[in-house]
């Protein structure tokens, strides 16, 4: 069940507020046993605020906003905004159970007296003070298919190494961030298994660098990332992720997602409409990525920070385990398969 809070039985001077706030917080985690990690940390500042807002208190409502957010958002603003939300909706009856959108960042259902509902978006700083707020309407739900319902074809030519992928983060280190949970990181490997010739210093040492990438079937591309440099192998980028990446919308809610590709490479733009098979770029080793691979996902909307993944299965695929190679209608890949087309990708299956 949701976790809340009645605020209305929330009364007192600021001392008194506090520790109520700081009880009440206690007896509603320990009727949860689900609580999420970290999110104790969001509920201690969300308690006082909506028991602020209701009290037309603005000024104790600004006590746990960082410098910054003071700066931007002075009394004047505070009260004109809030108070604008309050004649609109009136009080907040009730706060429904938070989630973490990232580590630095909560989110929480408010439902007001009105019977409206509201998205309260809190980013924290290292003091746990509010560095960023929203207040904004609820967004339907996207749906997020079972599989994918669009063929697809691998997104290479020739014999790849599956470094990463499976349903378990036994063999999918993506497996806990939503919108990768079936994600993919693929690269090439030689007999022995080894990804890059001579010391592996360079990234053009790598078997995978500069070879070409497909589409793994027809589509609009949606967003194209571009401009990231390639990293030095046993390097990382974590301030652009994806480093170089092109977004592909196959159909409503089916988007594919190739990232790390090399700078300078891609040869698509947003709008674009592509074929199966069609080279969009090259393989490189830009973003949060140690040597030249192909991460390859796909999820239920473009927006990648509101995106689920969404299991997929390659047809058109050859498979080889033990020395024998096999050729399954589709397949899912799993970590250290080794994978490649099959001829049937000459075939233009419809979608």
């Amino acid at each position: 069940m949701p976790r809340f809070f009645d605020i209305h039985l929330i009364r007192g001077n600021d001392t008194m507020r506090r520790l109520l706030l700081i009880c009440g917080l206690v007896l509603v985690a320990l009727g949860s046993a689900h609580s999420g990690q970290g999110l104790e940390r969001f509920e201690s500042v969300v308690n006082p605020l909506v028991e602020a807002f209701n009290e037309g208190d603005y000024e104790f409502l600004r006590s746990d906003w960082n410098r910054t957010m003071r700066e931007a958002l002075p009394p004047d603003k505070t009260e004109s905004f809030f108070s604008g939300i309050r004649r609109r909706r009136g009080t907040i009856v009730e706060v429904k159970q938070g989630k973490l959108n990232r580590p630095r960042t909560g989110i929480f259902l408010l439902v007001f007296s009105n019977g409206s509902r509201m998205v309260l978006e809190l980013v924290l700083d290292d003091k746990d003070q509010i560095a960023g707020l929203w207040i904004r309407p609820p967004k339907p739900a996207i749906p997020v298919p079972e599989r994918n319902r669009t063929k697809l074809s691998l997104p290479f030519r020739g014999w790849w190494h599956v470094t990463w992928g499976g349903d378990t983060k036994d063999l999918n280190r993506h497996h806990g961030v939503r919108s990768q949970q079936y994600a993919f990181d693929f690269l090439v490997v030689d007999a022995e298994g080894i990804s890059h010739d001579g010391s592996g210093d360079k990234n053009e040492d790598y078997y995978a660098f500069g070879k070409d990438l497909l589409a793994p079937a027809p589509g609009k591309v949606v967003e194209v990332i571009r401009g990231v440099h390639d990293c030095e192998p046993r390097t990382m980028n974590s301030y652009s992720a994806l480093g170089n990446a092109v977004f592909i919308r196959h159909q409503p809610h089916e988007v594919s997602v190739l990232a790390h590709l090399k700078r300078g490479s891609i040869k698509v733009k947003r709008g674009q409409q592509v074929d199966r098979g069609q080279i969009i770029g090259q393989c490189g080793n830009s973003g949060n990525s140690s040597e030249p691979h192909l991460h390859y996902h796909l999820q239920n909307t473009s927006r990648i920070e509101e995106a689920t993944g969404i299991k997929c299965f390659f047809d058109a695929i050859r498979v080889e385990d033990d020395g024998e190679v096999r050729q399954p209608d589709e397949y899912s890949p799993v970590k250290n398969d080794r994978i490649g087309p099959s001829s049937k990708r000459n075939q233009t299956p419809e979608n």
